[in-house]
């Protein structure tokens, strides 16, 4: 849980971020602002314990070959994660996350994310 409540703080402090005063020389070249970060990467590798305490116990748990997927639900939506080894015989790791409406249609994988976390 707090894996995921220090990504949805990192996110929204991204989402807060301004861009820096226009200068009125030319030739200084201001940075481009941050990219808005995404909770459901911050996901990526996490193991399925990680999962559990973010989420809670998975609705549904499928062994696939060497991998498993994960899934949980929640009113605003239903949230998928697969987890893979990195190497033969390790410990699975999130390789890809997918969220969908109860309806099946998709919605975004962050919001998703925490709302699934705030349960």
């Amino acid at each position: 849980m707090r894996r995921i409540l220090s990504f949805a703080a990192a996110f929204l402090l991204t989402a807060c971020a301004t861009s820096a005063p226009e200068l009125p020389n030319e030739n200084v070249q201001t940075p481009a602002a941050p990219a808005k970060k995404e909770i459901s990467s911050d996901l990526l590798g996490a193991s399925a314990g990680e999962l559990i305490q973010a989420f809670g116990q998975p609705a549904l748990q499928v062994r696939e070959g060497p991998g498993l997927k994960l899934q949980f639900r929640g009113r605003a939506c239903i949230l998928d994660a697969y987890l893979y080894p990195p190497q033969p015989g390790g410990v699975e790791k999130v390789t890809y996350v997918d969220a969908r409406t109860s309806s099946g249609g998709s919605t975004d994988r962050n919001q998703c994310a925490l709302a699934l976390a705030r349960r």
